[in-house]
């Protein structure tokens, strides 16, 4: 008995700074006290209830660089510091629902729709901490180095004895002993070692919990109080593990998306929007890569690439095409099909049905390869549709790259 396997592609979960906090603090681990806000007068409330003497106010968008990046509201800084909670407000309202753009944002910046009150900590030490599934010891790793708050690759390169790892098992856990050397590797003395501990074993519980892939607190701090917070964190999840997760995955803010790759997902497509002309539709991300590297090496843009994955049907083929030739910088569309789980002639038929559909004004380049692709070049050939045939992926880009230079 042969069980059909249907893989589908899935955007990797990304949380916002303030729910990754909130899962922490659920779990027992110590993060800056703090509320969310969406209205300036939100965030002055919050800033009142926090009675903190120093305030942080966050903008939370999914995006680094916010500290360095610009509102087009004219502020600068999506992160401030302040004393009183009235200023709060003044910023608050300079940053919601105006777009930040920072180094990682495109151009025209993303719109900001809350912001973290937070109480500001001082630090008088910086530590890094990171727990990861880890291959090569088929389970769960801890990495720490005493360098924190700063690029940990870096610190790998000019100081690999600064780097800390230990396994841990999985069967077995986080041994207490395991828990204070790492608290000693990190540079915590006197009882701030036995707190530093307790905090490794909490993200440790909660990293087995929530299905993480990867816990990583930079820093992982100690304030001149003698307290140890993790004062800023990246949680990525397992996404197999989404049916015992649904509380942390429906967390997921999709408004950040671009419109296609929400409409995308719908049709378990992946989508990824590009700057140039010539649309890629492809089965698989390695492929989809491969696909876009050509065309450029042909003298050729790629438009996008759109991942069609493993478990094709005939709706999601017609679906695609919809999709692509409704972005107007499309000029030409190159199908590169290629696997054994992929039966080329359902993408026929899907490609025939939307050419006609949609009555296709763009040149259109096919190239298949593998399961029922006699019976899918025969679907094409008889269907009467201006489609260019290709024998290989080289042939291929150069003719969606020749389509589009006769235009």
């Amino acid at each position: 008995l042969r069980t059909a396997v249907q893989l589908t592609p899935r955007r990797w979960l990304n949380l916002q700074e303030y729910q990754s906090k909130k899962i922490m603090a659920d779990h027992g681990v110590t993060v800056q006290r703090f509320f969310v806000a969406d209205s300036a007068n939100g965030a002055l409330e919050a800033a009142q209830r926090l009675k903190a003497k120093e305030i942080v106010l966050k903008a939370q968008i999914l995006a680094g660089g916010r500290g360095k990046g610009i509102f087009n509201s004219g502020l600068k800084g999506g992160v401030h510091l302040t004393k009183d909670p009235k200023t709060v407000e003044q910023l608050a309202k300079q940053m919601i629902g105006y777009n930040l753009s920072t180094k990682q944002t495109p151009k025209d910046g993303v719109t900001v729709k809350k912001v973290m009150v937070a109480e500001a900590l001082d630090i008088s030490r910086e530590t890094y901490f990171a727990i990861l599934m880890d291959r090569a010891c088929n389970g769960p790793v801890m990495v720490g180095s005493p360098q924190g708050g700063v690029d940990i690759e870096e610190v790998a390169v000019t100081s690999p004895e600064l780097i800390f790892k230990e396994e841990i098992d999985i069967f077995e856990g986080i041994k207490d002993h395991q828990a204070l050397q790492m608290a000693k590797n990190l540079g915590f003395q006197g009882p701030l070692q036995q707190q530093a501990a307790d905090q490794i074993k909490k993200l440790y519980n909660l990293f087995l919990k929530i299905d993480a892939i990867q816990v990583e607190v930079n820093p992982f701090g100690e304030t001149p109080e003698g307290q140890v917070v993790c004062f800023d964190a990246k949680i990525n999840f397992d996404d197999n593990a989404e049916f015992r997760q649904r509380e942390i995955f429906a967390m997921d803010d999709k408004s950040e998306n671009e419109p296609i790759e929400n409409e995308a997902a719908k049709y378990d497509l992946k989508y990824i929007g590009l700057d140039g002309n010539i649309a890629c539709f492809v089965n698989g991300a390695g492929l989809a890569m491969a696909t876009c590297d050509i065309i450029s090496l042909n003298g050729g843009k790629p438009a996008n690439f759109l991942d069609l994955g493993g478990g094709v049907k005939e709706a999601q083929v017609y679906q695609a095409f919809k999709l692509l030739t409704a972005d107007p910088k499309v000029e030409a569309i190159l199908v590169n099909i290629f696997g054994g789980i992929v039966n080329c002639a359902i993408i026929a038929n899907g490609i025939t049905k939307a050419c006609q559909e949609l009555e296709l004004k763009v040149p259109l380049v096919v190239r298949l390869e593998g399961t029922n692709v006699q019976e899918a070049q025969r679907i094409l050939s008889e269907s009467g549709l201006p489609i260019t045939s290709a024998n290989d992926l080289e042939d291929a880009a150069k003719k969606a790259v020749a389509s589009v230079a006769k235009k």
